[in-house]
């Protein structure tokens, strides 16, 4: 902790208490209510500013930066409409269980209560989504509540902390002193609880391990991997969360999510013991709560989770363990006993992995675009390392069925399902990581919701190649009318502008493909060119799925 006290104001305060806490990024739109804080920024080279297009994607961008790092994304924005706009970020970050901060510049203390312009009480705004949502009405306060919302954002199951600045306290001078970085927080589970975990498996015929949450690391999926092998256990993942598992392992089973493999949903039927590891078990993760029984399973579940309202809060499980997903697997491989030489086990992980394998190979469909196809060709044109991030539609359901993740978090994709997450996400991962291959997959409906980041990427030379599936249509609601309404198309088409011309309006290298052949050539060309890349994918609005088409499901109808 720094003795010395000097005068200075509420945002240099702010901004130091930033840079104690070892935040070297900042995404923001710029505005007037908490200009004293970025002027607090112009002598701090520690910290990078990145300047973004839109509230939305500077959230995103934010809360990917969290994904990628396990420490709060920041993102600053101004005062209403600029705080309504962030809240998708937020959301995400919620959902996601992402650890993050959004500061918002706020009107002056003094018109308080007044509907002052721009005026919003964040406490009630944002209170259902949010971890902690708080006012800094006292310069002296800020190393206290900065503190606070690291210690909040990061803690038993992480997510996001509001901070409302008014903007006449971040101008108040203070002698306040700075407070030590903020420490983090692992939870370990109870020695006993490991042991009866590890009897319950070792006892099982069936069992299967599913993994999601936040918190991990490549070493824990490694740890993880290696434990699965000796005690024949094959290995699934939640929601969106395919690269907790490296998806070449012989242990693994697939996905669990939307348009799920029938395989895997009867293996899970069929287990007697599942060992969930960070986890919610959400609505898409057990295919609208339908999976698993409510509110005591069938099999015997084992449920590991930091956060401890989680356990129990659906689900009724057979030993709930409140600890964090790295304490808990270290733990368990220690206590574990030799290698399970039970055959029966050891078919039913090889089977598992073969119907993945099933599941995963290029299903052709109508027309001269094969998406199956093509990203199984993405895939081999990409290095181990390569991020690929999405945001939501038709196209993120074959990307995951049909790409492979093999290190993790080299998915970037929002278990919210918001439309508009891919492109900034990708943003944020090239400026964490410069030189790895970063690929955006976007719907046309999606990238459109955010396509002004282009231009955040190209003025940070975020070398990004952005894919565009373009279908003319908001193609997952159309996947739902079609099943309810037949033929009564309201609200879902769309007309687009010239994707091409608008990247290269942008300064970018940009490519069309038409035709399955021409989209490898193209990707090279765009990994080639040492700059923002772009390539429209044209396919014909009538292919939704890799299993329904738009005349299929009224031929179901009629």
């Amino acid at each position: 902790m720094t003795s010395e006290k000097k005068s200075r104001s509420g945002g240099e305060v702010l901004i130091d208490a930033l840079k104690i806490n070892s935040v070297d990024r900042i995404f923001c739109i710029p505005g007037e209510s908490y200009l004293a804080a970025l002027d607090a920024l112009f002598d701090r080279d520690e910290i990078e500013l990145i300047v973004c297009r839109n509230e939305g994607g500077a959230a995103y961008m934010a809360e990917a930066d969290g994904k990628l790092t396990n420490r709060p994304g920041v993102c600053f924005v101004t005062r209403g409409p600029g705080a309504a706009n962030a809240s998708g970020g937020l959301h995400v970050a919620r959902q996601d269980s992402t650890p993050m901060i959004l500061l918002i510049g706020q009107i002056a203390r003094r018109d308080i209560d007044r509907e002052a312009f721009q005026e919003i009480d964040y406490r009630r705004m944002f209170a259902e989504v949010a971890k902690w949502v708080a006012q800094i009405d006292a310069a002296e306060r800020i190393p206290e509540y900065l503190n606070r919302a690291f210690s909040v954002a990061t803690s038993g199951r992480p997510g996001p902390v509001v901070l409302a600045l008014p903007e006449d306290m971040l101008t108040d001078m203070t002698a306040v002193a700075d407070a030590g970085p903020w420490l983090p927080l692992s939870i370990s589970p109870a020695h006993e609880d490991v042991g009866r975990a590890a009897a319950i498996l070792a006892q099982a015929a069936c069992p299967v391990i599913i993994v999601g949450g936040s918190g991990w690391g490549d070493s824990l999926r490694r740890q993880l991997q290696s434990f699965a092998e000796t005690q024949a256990i094959p290995v699934v993942n939640s929601f969106r969360c395919q690269d907790f598992f490296d998806n070449e392992h012989p242990n693994y089973g697939g996905d669990l999510g939307l348009d799920v493999n029938p395989a895997l949903t009867r293996r899970i039927a069929q287990a007697d013991c599942l060992l969930v590891i960070g986890a919610r078990l959400g609505e898409m993760t057990t295919g609208g709560f339908s999976l698993i029984d409510i509110p005591r399973p069938r099999q015997d579940m084992i449920h590991v989770y930091p956060g401890a309202e989680e356990l129990g809060h659906i689900y009724l499980p057979k030993l709930a363990i409140n600890a964090s997903s790295e304490r808990f697997i270290a733990a368990l491989a220690e206590l574990a006993p030799k290698p399970i030489a039970d055959d029966g086990r050891r078919q039913q992980v090889a089977q598992a992995h073969q119907d993945y394998l099933d599941w995963n190979r290029s299903l052709p469909v109508a027309g001269e675009i094969q998406l199956s196809e093509i990203f199984h060709r993405l895939r081999s044109r990409l290095p181990e390392d390569a991020f690929v991030c999405n945001g939501a539609g038709i196209n993120s359901g074959w990307l995951q069925r049909f790409f492979r993740y093999r290190g993790y978090r080299t998915q970037l994709a929002p278990t919210s399902g918001t439309m508009g997450y891919g492109l900034p996400a990708a943003v944020a991962a090239k400026l964490r990581y410069p030189e790895r291959c970063v690929v955006a997959v976007t719907g046309d409906g999606d990238f459109m919701m955010n396509l002004q980041e282009l231009a955040t990427a190209m003025q940070y030379r975020a070398n990004i190649i952005v894919i565009v599936v373009n279908n003319g249509i908001y193609a997952t609601i159309r996947l739902h009318q079609e099943r309810e309404y037949p033929a009564r198309v309201i609200g879902t088409d769309m007309i687009n502008p010239d994707f091409v011309a608008l990247a290269a309006a942008h300064g970018a290298h940009a490519e069309r493909v038409v035709r399955t052949e021409e989209f490898e050539s193209a990707f090279t060309r765009c990994q080639a060119a040492a700059t923002l890349a772009l390539i429209e994918i044209k396919i014909d609005s009538d292919i939704l799925t890799p299993s329904a088409t738009v005349q299929s499901l009224r031929a179901l109808k009629n």
